[in-house]
């Protein structure tokens, strides 16, 4: 069996078993959990749940949140159900590939649908050679495929947000503006200076507001990064350490 690591995430609020080698949950699924507009009672579905990072950190954040992750990699799925045991919270973990339409999501909609999809099109890009980080990082699945299947599992007005890449902003805006409306960017970027590397996005089902891109969100205090220490803004501490909500209005 693959060697593992128990890991703490939100100021160890959350304790979760991931591989020691191989993909490992940083802190995108955290962002992406602290920017939902989540209420207690409503559903949330994560695609692509891994370890369920991101649905246990929405769960931490608001109590009384039903979550269903959806996983291809049965490694990932058992240690996401093997974290549902041992941190006392009920999330519904589906062994499947989305894109095969899995029977037991087929007839459901859920207020929130989230994603963290793979970051980088293996057309202009070289794989790695862990399998299962690579199946994580390397996009197999095409990205309009995702925002469909999130689209059509999504409730009438509810949200579908995501994160990844700059670099495919283009191209996710390209998928969701063909079924979701009420279109919202929000870059994060690393420090003073920098370009922005990551974004959120969040689209609305059957939502008429105009497209809004925000101000940038600053990751990282300073220009450089100074020795061996996190240097998160006052703001991102408290999302990635108390399990603050990230500001995105809907």
């Amino acid at each position: 069996m693959t060697e593992l690591t128990c890991d703490e995430f939100l100021g160890g609020k959350l304790r979760l078993w991931q591989p020691k080698v191989g993909y490992r949950a940083g802190v995108d699924p955290l962002l992406l959990a602290a920017s939902l507009p989540v209420q207690s009672g409503q559903t949330v579905l994560d695609i692509g749940c891994g370890i369920g990072t991101a649905g246990f950190a929405v769960m931490a954040r608001e109590s009384g949140v039903a979550v269903t992750g959806i996983e291809v990699q049965p490694s990932y799925a058992e240690l996401a159900r093997r974290n549902v045991v041992e941190t006392g919270f009920e999330m519904e973990v589906v062994e499947a590939d989305f894109s095969s339409r899995p029977l037991q999501l087929r007839e459901r909609a859920f207020d929130h649908v989230i994603a963290n999809p793979p970051y980088f099109d293996r057309k202009a890009s070289i794989g790695g050679p862990d399998g299962g980080r690579e199946r994580a990082m390397g996009e197999d699945t095409p990205l309009a495929a995702w925002v469909a299947y999130a689209a059509k599992r999504v409730k009438p007005k509810g949200y579908v947000t995501f994160i990844h890449r700059v670099e495919r902003l283009p191209e996710l805006l390209a998928a969701m503006t063909e079924t979701l409306g009420s279109i919202q960017v929000l870059p994060l970027t690393p420090r003073i200076g920098r370009e922005s590397q990551l974004f959120l996005v969040r689209g609305r089902k059957g939502g008429r507001a105009a497209f809004r891109l925000h101000a940038g969100l600053l990751v990282h205090e300073g220009t450089d990064h100074a020795g061996d220490r996190e240097n998160y803004t006052p703001l991102f501490r408290q999302v990635l350490k108390d399990g603050a909500a990230l500001p995105f209005p809907a």
